[in-house]
């Protein structure tokens, strides 16, 4: 699964990286502690927004179901009737520069900070939606996720979809491109691109969000 994640990098950064044009007066600062229900920046049709993170699928009665669907399964997002809809018209990326994963050790869990070799940023594979009632509205997202990679399993049996560059353009068409195509980019992310450290337990709270959440031991 992927509960935590960062996004540290500047704006002109990830502007050249993701190609896509930024919302007039957004002020942006560097997030090293992103939670569930938090603001997460997404990129859908070549514009940044913000989504919450925890989908609320279009007919859902109570908002409260987003803090239950914060991942969803990649082998899931075709076919399973929360995801469906999503999966087909609200594909989108989630922008990061490293994650976290707590490792079972004995009865204790370590953190680990998740990050590519060269500190580039990156984008999850993201389903976005818009939920409204009366005077409500919610722009809301979910990681999918998918088995973990040789190193990655190390640490926890599942981790986030990272898309490798090639594939933003495939899984943003706003035609569907058909489920094969789309199933098939959602795979482990390469171990040998992929750096995982230990950190201190500062990270555990989400009210820290400061460069001592990636600290390493």
């Amino acid at each position: 699964m992927c509960g935590r994640f960062t996004l540290r990098s500047q704006l002109k950064d990830l502007i050249a990286e993701f190609a896509f044009e930024p919302p007039t007066k957004l002020v942006w600062a560097p997030r090293f502690n992103v939670a569930p229900t938090q603001n997460i920046a997404i990129v859908k049709e070549g514009r940044l927004s913000y989504a919450r993170w925890g989908l609320i699928p279009s007919w859902a009665d109570d908002p409260k179901v987003g803090s239950t669907l914060i991942n969803a399964k990649a082998e899931e997002v075709a076919e399973k009737p929360t995801f469906r809809s999503s999966f087909r018209r609200g594909r989108c990326l989630i922008l990061a520069d490293g994650f976290y994963e707590w490792k079972q050790e004995g009865k204790v869990k370590q953190p680990y900070y998740i990050r590519m070799a060269d500190d580039r940023p990156f984008a999850f594979a993201g389903l976005a939606d818009h939920w409204e009632r009366d005077d409500r509205a919610i722009d809301s997202a979910t990681i999918l996720t998918t088995e973990a990679s040789p190193m990655m399993s190390e640490i926890h049996d599942r981790m986030p979809v990272i898309l490798p560059k090639e594939a933003y353009e495939l899984w943003l068409d706003p035609q569907f491109p058909g489920k094969e195509a789309l199933l098939g980019i959602l795979k482990p992310y390469s171990s040998d691109d992929l750096l995982a450290t230990p950190v201190g337990s500062f990270v555990n709270s989400p009210r820290n969000d400061d460069p001592w959440c990636i600290n390493p031991l």
